[in-house]
């Protein structure tokens, strides 16, 4: 990308983070990149200065200098279009996550190793899949929001605008449930607890660290959790909810209350801590559960997704049964986040 551009923030867009538009548009952008051009006032929002967190407004102008990038993601001009038996392909396969399915909203069950958006050297992602469910009038279903590339499980898609806007108000109300399991190293004290720091990048790494109230781009993050099942003290089943929707925010809090999950190769901090026998060395973290209001206005989605086949290898391994958990009674007791 060469020159100044200026583009305008759609409807759908609206209450987007700033970071997060910049994620969608030029995927390749790193975010240390991003924040220096903040810093030096080369992004501006209707010609003033602004920060990551900055949320955007339909109709805003967004200055974007030159960024030394490749193709942005929605630069179209100069892009190959997919094959036919690529588009086919990536249609079976999202059809294969299908969880539901309705006029607006599709509810995915997303694999583990699966990038959600694209990145650097990432040819194949889920943003770039659902291609291949965009109709004649050039409407493509939108992501309104986002797991981590080893994370599996449940993930919305909006299917229309509208439908984009009224689940990303959801989002951004907190009106939304959204339950994960995990494997712990140990086994956390209290079994029922409410987690809750400053998470902000750390510097030059892939990974956020738990930051001091005030410090550079930190910002407050809680998260709740209830131990399920546990082996001996060694692993434990838990149940997390996430309060706020920070990055890696899970992983991070997980880490820091001494008890990481299992495979996080960006968190796990026990030394000589050895994995047991028969368990994969691959991130045990799977976004549960999702109950939300439908964006008609009418009922509620809510979905769940199964276990992926190395979590499940590992809970048939130390016997824990998924149908012995009742969500109803045995899902983080929201009072926590309340505290």
């Amino acid at each position: 990308m060469s020159g100044i551009e200026q583009k305008q923030v759609i409807a759908d867009e609206a209450g987007m983070r700033l970071d997060r538009w910049f994620k969608v548009h030029f995927p390749g952008l790193g975010f240390g990149h991003l924040q220096k051009l903040l810093r030096t006032g080369q992004v501006r929002v209707d010609g003033k200065r602004a920060e990551t967190n900055t949320r955007l407004a339909n109709g805003q102008i967004v200055r974007i200098p030159p960024l030394g990038i490749e193709l942005p993601a929605d630069d179209k001009k100069n892009a190959k279009p997919k094959s036919t038996k690529l588009v086919e392909s990536d249609r079976a396969a999202i059809e294969g996550m299908m969880l539901y399915e309705d006029s607006q909203v599709m509810v995915l069950n997303k694999p583990a190793g699966l990038a959600v958006q694209g990145g650097s050297g990432l040819k194949r992602h889920l943003d770039g899949m659902l291609d291949a469910f965009t109709d004649k009038k050039g409407n493509k279903p939108r992501l309104v929001h986002r797991l981590d590339r080893e994370t599996s499980g449940i993930i919305l898609v909006a299917k229309t605008r509208l439908a984009a806007q009224e689940l990303t108000k959801s989002f951004r109300h907190r009106n939304t449930r959204k339950i994960y399991w995990a494997m712990l190293a140990g086994v956390p004290k209290p079994k029922q607890g409410r987690i809750s720091t400053y998470l902000a990048r750390d510097e030059g790494e892939e990974r956020m660290k738990v930051a001091r109230h005030g410090e550079d781009s930190a910002q407050h993050a809680v998260s709740i959790y209830s131990v399920f099942e546990q082996s001996a003290q060694k692993l434990s089943w838990v149940t997390l909810k996430p309060v706020t929707g920070r990055t890696h925010q899970l992983r991070a809090h997980a880490a820091h209350i001494g008890h990481p999950i299992i495979g996080d190769d960006k968190y796990f901090n026990i030394e000589n801590w050895e994995l047991p026998g028969g368990i994969q060395n691959r991130l045990h973290l799977l976004a549960r559960r999702i109950v939300i209001p439908h964006p008609s206005g009418h009922g509620m989605i809510d979905v769940s997704a199964p276990l992926p086949p190395h979590m499940q290898q590992t809970w048939n391994l130390l016997g824990f049964d998924t149908t012995d958990y009742d969500p109803d009674t045995d899902e983080p007791d929201e009072d926590l986040a309340k505290r």
